[in-house]
């Protein structure tokens, strides 16, 4: 009795988004699978796997149906959304596993046919004798006709739900859910985290460049290393030019801007041109005007 209600509940139809995505799953297995089978011949010769492409991947497509299809009646993409297919043809609305004859066939229309196509390409792209250019002709012609089938049949998918690909519909094999479907609960505490981090970094590139920089930087270090008094005397003014109150070097082309410190010239001259307001960063006073220094100091009375 359980067991019959889960099978009524097993036959919901599915969302054509969920086989969409089961679709694109598989493809991205199969491209997955592929890779990593490659990856074990780099060592090998360019090439070893060029003329035997076709047959070593329908060799793994059969492998992935052998343990998908032929084994839980669902692709690696539908068993992770939770989805099954179902036998169509059968006359009870119960869930209804694949016939033996449906999923040989489905294997010669998916593996069988990629592979004769691939191969097919191979044969006749560089053969020119007349008979192989009627057989490729036909071929392609055959290619063409399945992929404008494919596209209606996608259109009638995409108007009635049911009957993904062009092989389901043949078949008469069809998407359900295999559990009832819950309510999905979406959280979206990482979306706000993520916009508020962008809106403050999207702030704080609009409003750095606002900033003064440099004369905050002055400022906090004149309230570091406060002084008293302004020292007038040579001696002092001596002992301050031994290096630039900015770059702390010894002062190229020493300049004053009226205190009892000394500046290289093109350390005062860049920053007065950058801010106007420039202050001293040793004690704090404005820049009332940018000159030589006029004590004649001696380099010997420096040094020493």
């Amino acid at each position: 009795m359980a067991s019959s209600t889960g099978n009524e509940k097993g036959v919901n139809p599915v969302l054509r988004i969920s086989q969409l995505d089961a679709l694109e799953l598989n493809k991205a297995l199969e491209q997955l699978v592929w890779s990593q089978f490659t990856s074990c011949f780099h060592g090998f010769k360019p090439g070893v796997l060029a003329h035997f492409e076709p047959e070593v991947k329908a060799f793994l497509w059969l492998i992935l149906w052998r343990f998908t299809i032929y084994s839980k009646n669902a692709t690696v993409g539908q068993a992770i959304l939770n989805i099954q297919y179902k036998n169509n043809l059968s006359q009870t609305e119960k869930y209804q596993p694949l016939s033996k004859h449906q999923k040989l066939w489905y294997l010669i229309f998916t593996v069988g046919g990629r592979w004769l196509e691939e191969r097919c390409y191979d044969l006749f792209s560089n053969r020119q004798l007349q008979s192989f250019c009627k057989t490729k002709h036909y071929i392609n012609f055959g290619a063409g006709l399945l992929k404008l089938c494919g596209l209606v049949n996608f259109l009638v998918f995409l108007q009635k739900g049911t009957f993904a690909t062009l092989t389901e519909r043949v078949l008469g094999i069809r998407s359900v859910f295999c559990k009832p479907q819950g309510v999905r609960q979406v959280g979206f505490e990482y979306m706000n985290r993520e916009l508020l981090w962008h809106g403050f970094a999207e702030f704080l590139i609009y409003l750095l460049p606002l900033i003064n920089v440099q004369k905050l930087k002055l400022k906090i270090s004149s309230w570091c290393l406060p002084i008293a008094g302004l020292p007038n005397s040579e001696n002092t003014l001596a002992a301050h030019c031994k290096e630039c109150s900015l770059c702390g070097e010894w002062p190229t082309m020493p300049h004053t801007i009226g205190c009892s410190h000394v500046f290289c010239y093109y350390c005062i001259k860049s920053n007065y041109l950058f801010d106007m307001y420039f202050t001293c960063p040793k004690c704090g006073s404005e820049v009332h005007s940018v000159q030589p220094l006029k004590y004649k100091i001696e380099m010997t009375e420096l040094q020493s």
